[in-house]
């Protein structure tokens, strides 16, 4: 018996160069995945990460361990078939996530609910995504921040050097509500002093301002940051959490880190319990998983799902975004289909 698992690896060109405190890529090989039952396909996407340790080819190597463990299972007895994934993929979060969204897709198509409504998700409140902007030259910003001019709230990438050059470069061309993300890049003196200006700069939070391992530093920097600040690297699954309340404010939970839609959950209601405050954030991804994240926003306090608007080309119809909203119709499971 055949297994209901296929995929295939796609390169996606980027609108522009993106650049964040740990390098610069113009093209992202994604990896799609299909999951077939019963007459119908779910789909799903990795999106991997090198700072998580995923490459395509990583991904292809655990998709192609993992199908004939899925061979012959009957994909409705969902928790049977995700804890098989879970043994499966232990170390693959974006190649896991690829078929916790196929698999919640091929859900809500079978059916014929969108995914929200299997989750009991109240669409209407959806918060307003951020708008990403890289590092970059102040006129290549300019360009980045036209093109954003329809969104309410952007949020700036950071690196070592040029902080005050490369904010100061935005703000001056704009009145948005901005977000900054550092991706690691400070030690916590310099970050204090960076967020102690950034701070006069109508900044509404800082993201990963030290680098993960920096568990102590982070619990200083806390103590004396008049930002709130959100963890990003430094969370990949539930049990991180508890952990993190000292450092942090908030989290930011992305599905392609945690392995997908289930361990995201645990993670905002873990999130919850510990009194922080939760983002949902992306990779660069096509609308197809970005559309799994948007599903899940309403339960978030700050949505940052602009991975797709940063290609060149999306291959999949995505959600609309109407002035930062990203708007869910309702068709079954994620709802899009490729162009």
């Amino acid at each position: 018996m055949a297994s209901p698992l296929s995929f295939r690896t796609v390169e996606l060109p980027l609108r522009h160069a993106w650049t964040i405190a740990r390098g610069t890529s113009t093209v992202k090989r994604n990896v799609f995945v299909e999951v077939r039952s019963g007459g119908h396909v779910g789909q799903g996407e990795a999106a991997p990460n090198v700072r998580y340790g995923e490459s395509w080819e990583t991904v292809e190597a655990a998709l192609h361990k993992l199908a004939p463990v899925l061979e012959g299972r009957d994909l409705r007895c969902f928790r049977d078939v995700s804890e098989a994934v879970d043994a499966a993929l232990p170390d693959n979060p974006a190649a896991k996530a690829a078929v916790d969204l196929a698999l919640h897709d091929w859900a809500g198509k079978v059916m014929g609910v969108p995914l929200y409504r299997m989750l009991g998700v109240d669409p209407t409140r959806q918060p307003v995504t951020s708008m990403s902007i890289g590092i970059d030259v102040p006129e290549t910003l300019a360009v980045k921040v036209r093109e954003a001019a329809d969104f309410p709230v952007l949020k700036v990438k950071l690196g070592a050097d040029r902080v005050q050059e490369v904010f100061g470069t935005v703000r001056a061309l704009t009145s948005q509500t901005i977000r900054v993300d550092a991706n690691e890049a400070w030690k916590p003196d310099e970050a204090l002093a960076h967020i102690q200006w950034l701070s006069t700069q109508g900044v509404e939070l800082v993201e990963q301002p030290l680098p993960a391992a920096d568990v102590e530093g982070a619990k200083w920097l806390r103590a004396r940051s008049p930002l709130p600040l959100v963890a990003d690297e430094s969370l990949t699954k539930a049990s991180d959490v508890p952990k993190l309340a000292e450092g942090f404010h908030g989290i930011n939970v992305k599905l392609q880190k945690s392995g997908g839609i289930r361990e995201a959950l645990r993670i905002i209601e873990t999130a919850r319990a510990c009194g922080l405050k939760v983002m949902l954030g992306c990779m660069v991804e096509t609308g197809l998983g970005i559309a799994a994240g948007a599903h899940l926003a309403p339960l978030v306090d700050w949505v940052d799902l602009d991975g797709n608007l940063l290609l060149a080309q999306d291959p999949y119809r995505a959600h609309p975004v109407v002035q930062g909203r990203i708007q869910l119709g309702e068709g079954a499971g994620l709802g899009v289909e490729p162009r």
